[in-house]
C-alpha cells in the first residue's frame, strides 16, 4: 500500500504530495488523517508529514513511512485541502490548526503533553500503620504528625505537608526510607476553570420574541440551516443561545460557541458554568498556557466536554457529535485571521456545519454588512430581537459637536456635557465606561520647529508615547526608543506631544475628578494571564467610578451599574483608509452605547465628534441599524464593494523595492492577460498605506470582482510560478476582503 503524503513544511514547493510505502505492521494502523515520520531529501533527522490519500501503487521508486504519530480524521484533512486552495497557502498551514495545542514543534510536544507531581501515599496498610504508631515503633511527633495527614491526604505533595503539619522534608524523607510512605508520579490535568465556583442557575421564561426565535433554530437541529439572530443590545441572545445548547446536550452531542474577544469570555464561560457545570465545558483561547489548552483540547477529543467556548481558532476542536456552531457578535474583525491561513471563522464554520449537518447561528446588534445583505436574498434565515429583554429602555444618545466646544473655548477632552454628567455619576454613585480606541499616552510626537516627525527605524509609521513606561513605541513591530529632548533635525527643544491615547485620558479623568477610582483596559493592561477578567471583577465588584478602554470594554459585558458611557472621539475609526469605515464605526457606537442603561436604571450615552452629520454617527444616535444599512448599501452597490464583489488583495514583501516593484509589475501583466480574469477589475501595482514594515516593503495589487472556482485556479497558478521564480527575498500572500486594508 502506498500513502500520498503532504510534508509539514511552510515552503510553497513542498505543497504537494509526495509517495510513501507502508509498511506492513503499520497497514492496519495508517489512515487518512495519519500524522507520521518519514525520510525526506538528505535532512539526516525524519520528517513529519500528513496522510492525505492512500492508493494500491506508485509510479515511482518510494521509501517506508518510519512511524505513526497521530490520527486526524479525514474530514479534517478534506477540510484543511479545501482551505489551502480558497486561502492560497499550504495543506500543512492549514492541518497544524487542527493538532492538538503545543504539538506542532516536537521538541515542545514532549514539554507540554502533561503536568506531574510527586505525590505522597501510604506504602503500608492504614491498620499497620496505626499499629505501629501506638506500640511506639514510630517514635516522633512530627513523625506522627506526617503519617496520620498523609492517611488522610493520600496523594498530597511534600510542599502541602510542610505547610499544614509544619514538619520538614526530612521528616518525610525518613518514612520513606523505612517504607512508611513512597513516591507515586502523579499526572495532573490544567483546567483554567477549576478555580470557579458559581451558584447554578435555571433557565429564564423567554419573551415572546425570544421563544419564536428559539423555536425556529430548535426545529432546525439536525439539519444544516444559517440564521442570523438580529436582536438590540440586551435583548437576550445569550440565554437563547443557552437553551439551545441545552437542547443539543439532550441529544447526546455536543456544541461551539464562538466570542470574539478574550475579554468577553470571562463574562460568557461564568454564564455557561452556572447553567452545565464545569465539567461539561473546554475553554480555548490565547490567555491559556498552552498546558491549558493542551488538556482542553484532549478533554474534546475524548468527549469529555460537550461545550467548547473559545476565540476564532476554538472552530478546530476536535469536537465529538457536533450538534450546533454559534457565532456571537458575528461582525466582529477578529474572526479574521491576519496570519497564514487568512481564514474567515464564518466560512469555515459553515463547511464544518454542512459537513455535520447541523445549524450555524450567528448573532449580532450590528451585523456585518454581508452577513444582513444575505439574510435580504434568503441565503440566510433573519431572526429579530426587537426589544430588551428586561424590558429596560434603550439608553439616550447624545451627540457633541467638538468643533462647537473648541469655538466656545473648552479645549479638554472632555466636552462640559460629558465632564457634567460623569460628576452626576459619581455623585449618584453609579458607574461610567469611557471608550477611546487608541492605546498609549500620545499617538504622535512632532517638532513646532521643522515639522519632524518620530518615527519607527523599521516602519514606516509614527511612534506613540507610552508616558508610565517613558518610551516611544511602535505599535506594529514592538520598537521602543527612549525620549528625545530636542530634534535630531534641527536640534529646537520644541517637542511637543499631540493625540490622545488612554493612558492621557486616565491621567485627566484623575486630574479632573479628584479622589476617584477608574481602572484601565487596552493591550498594555492585559498582557498578564487573567489580568482582563481581573480588571472586569474589579470593576463590578469594587463598584470603581470610571472604566477607560478600548475597543476591549464595548462587546457583551453587563454591568447593571454602567448608566453612563462616553465616546471620547468618534472619528478615530471613520479616518482609516477603508471602505468599512462608516460601518466599523457605526458598529462599535451602538455596541458601545449598549453598555449604558442594562439594569433598572437608565442609561445615557455621549458621543464626542468633529463630524456631528456623518450618517453613521447619526444612525448609531438613533441606533438604527436599517437605515444604516440602507445607506451604505446604496453606496457600496455604486462603488462595487462587498457584498456586491469581492476584494482580492496580492501583497508583495521584501528587502529590494526595486525588486518588487518589477516582480509586481510583471504579475499584473500576467493577471490582465488571463481570460478567466476578464471580468475582474485589476488595479495597477501601488505601494501599500504604509509603505514599509520591520524593514519590509510593501506593495500590493487590488483586484474587484466575484472570486470563483476559475479565478481562485488562476490566482493558485500564479503564486506557483512566483515561487517557481526563485525569489525568494520576496514574499507573496493573497487575502480576500482583508480587515486591514492598510
Amino acid at each position: 500500500m502506498i500513502a500520498e503524503v503532504i510534508i509539514n513544511s511552510t515552503a510553497k514547493k513542498l505543497n504537494k504530495t509526495f509517495d510513501y510505502h507502508i509498511p506492513k505492521e503499520l497497514e492496519d494502523y495508517i489512515v487518512i488523517g495519519s500524522k507520521v515520520l518519514v525520510p525526506f531529501a538528505n535532512f539526516k533527522a525524519p520528517e513529519e508529514a500528513y496522510v492525505v490519500r492512500i492508493k494500491e501503487k506508485s509510479d515511482f521508486k518510494v521509501k517506508d513511512i518510519i512511524k505513526i504519530e497521530d490520527n486526524l480524521t479525514d474530514k479534517q484533512i478534506e477540510l484543511a485541502e479545501w482551505m489551502a486552495k480558497k486561502y492560497f497557502c499550504n495543506v500543512s498551514d492549514c492541518i497544524k490548526l487542527m493538532l492538538a495545542p503545543g504539538t506542532k514543534n516536537k521538541k515542545r510536544e514532549n514539554r507540554i503533553s502533561y503536568k506531574k507531581i510527586n505525590a505522597i501515599y501510604p506504602k503500608k496498610g492504614i491498620e499497620e500503620i496505626e499499629i505501629d504508631i501506638e506500640t511506639g515503633n514510630i517514635k516522633t511527633d512530627k513523625q506522627k504528625k506526617v503519617l496520620r495527614f498523609v492517611i488522610n491526604n493520600p496523594g498530597c505533595m511534600v510542599s502541602e505537608i510542610e505547610m499544614f503539619t509544619d514538619c520538614t522534608r526530612g521528616v518525610v524523607n525518613t518514612l520513606i526510607k523505612k517504607g512508611y510512605l513512597e513516591i507515586i508520579e502523579k499526572k495532573i490535568e490544567r483546567n483554567p476553570l477549576i478555580g470557579k465556583n458559581i451558584e447554578k442557575s435555571k433557565k429564564l421564561k423567554l419573551t415572546d420574541e425570544q421563544q419564536i426565535a428559539y423555536n425556529k433554530i430548535e426545529k432546525a437541529i439536525d439539519t444544516y440551516k444559517q440564521f442570523l439572530l438580529f436582536g438590540v443590545t440586551g435583548s437576550g441572545k445569550t440565554e437563547i443561545y443557552l437553551q439551545l445548547i441545552e437542547k443539543v446536550l439532550k441529544n447526546k452531542k455536543s456544541a461551539i460557541m464562538l466570542v470574539p474577544e478574550i475579554s468577553l469570555t470571562p463574562q460568557i464561560i461564568n454564564r455557561f458554568i452556572a447553567r452545565f457545570g464545569k465539567e461539561e465545558i473546554a475553554v480555548l483561547h490565547s490567555k491559556l498556557s498552552i498546558g491549558e489548552r493542551y488538556d482542553e483540547w484532549n478533554r474534546i477529543k475524548e468527549g469529555k466536554a460537550k461545550i467548547v467556548i473559545g476565540a476564532r481558532s476554538a472552530i478546530f476542536a476536535p469536537v465529538q457529535n457536533l450538534g450546533i456552531i454559534i457565532i456571537d457578535e458575528e461582525h466582529d474583525s477578529s474572526y479574521k485571521s491576519e496570519m497564514l491561513p487568512k481564514y474567515q471563522a464564518k466560512e469555515i464554520a459553515k463547511k464544518i456545519a454542512q459537513n455535520e449537518n447541523c445549524p450555524l447561528v450567528l448573532g449580532s446588534a450590528t451585523p456585518e454588512i454581508t452577513t444582513y445583505y444575505k439574510s435580504e436574498i434568503g441565503e440566510i434565515e433573519r431572526l429579530e430581537l426587537t426589544k430588551r429583554a428586561n424590558k429596560s429602555e434603550l439608553p439616550k444618545v447624545e451627540i457633541i459637536d467638538l468643533k462647537q466646544e473648541l469655538a466656545n473655548g473648552n479645549h479638554s477632552m472632555l466636552s462640559r456635557e460629558l465632564y457634567n454628567s460623569i460628576e452626576e455619576n459619581i455623585k449618584k454613585k453609579e458607574q461610567t465606561i469611557l471608550f477611546l480606541n487608541r492605546r498609549g499616552f500620545s499617538t504622535f510626537i512632532m517638532c513646532r520647529e521643522c515639522g519632524y516627525t518620530v518615527k519607527c527605524k523599521n516602519c514606516n509609521i509614527s511612534l506613540t508615547y507610552h508616558k508610565y513606561e517613558n518610551k516611544l513605541k511602535c505599535h506594529y513591530c514592538g520598537y521602543e526608543e527612549s525620549i528625545a529632548k530636542t530634534c535630531p533635525e534641527c536640534g529646537s527643544n520644541k517637542i511637543r506631544y499631540f493625540g490622545t491615547g488612554t493612558q492621557k485620558l486616565e491621567q485627566e479623568i484623575q486630574k479632573q475628578f479628584k479622589g476617584i477610582k477608574t481602572i484601565r483596559m487596552d493591550i498594555d493592561t492585559v498582557s498578564k494571564k487573567n489580568s482582563h477578567e481581573k480588571i472586569l471583577e474589579t470593576f463590578k465588584e469594587e463598584n470603581i467610578d470610571i472604566l477607560i478602554g478600548t475597543q476591549m470594554v464595548v462587546k457583551g459585558h453587563h454591568f447593571p451599574n454602567v448608566t453612563l458611557v462616553g465616546a471620547i472621539a468618534a472619528d478615530s475609526s471613520l479616518n482609516i483608509d477603508d471602505y468599512r469605515a462608516n460601518e466599523r464605526t457605526f458598529q462599535t457606537l451602538t455596541q458601545v452605547a449598549g453598555r449604558a442603561g442594562r439594569g433598572e436604571k437608565a442609561g445615557k450615552v455621549i458621543i464626542q465628534t468633529y463630524n456631528p452629520d456623518n450618517f453613521s454617527i447619526q444612525c448609531s444616535q438613533k441606533q438604527d441599524y436599517n437605515e444604516f444599512y440602507k445607506t451604505e448599501k446604496a453606496l457600496r452597490e455604486q462603488l462595487k464593494y462587498p457584498p456586491f464583489c469581492d476584494i482580492i488583495v496580492m501583497n508583495f514583501n521584501g528587502t529590494s523595492q526595486d525588486k518588487i516593484t518589477k516582480l509586481a509589475n510583471r504579475v499584473y501583466k500576467y493577471l490582465n492577460e488571463r481570460k478567466e480574469l476578464e471580468e475582474f477589475k485589476i488595479l495597477r501595482p501601488m505601494p501599500s498605506p504604509i509603505d514599509k514594515i520591520q524593514n519590509k516593503y510593501r506593495w500590493r495589487i487590488i483586484i474587484k470582482g466575484n472570486i470563483n472556482e476559475e479565478a481562485n485556479e488562476t490566482l493558485n497558478i500564479c503564486l506557483k510560478k512566483i515561487y517557481k521564480m526563485n525569489q525568494k527575498d520576496i514574499r507573496v500572500s493573497i487575502d480576500i476582503n482583508p480587515n486591514n486594508m492598510i
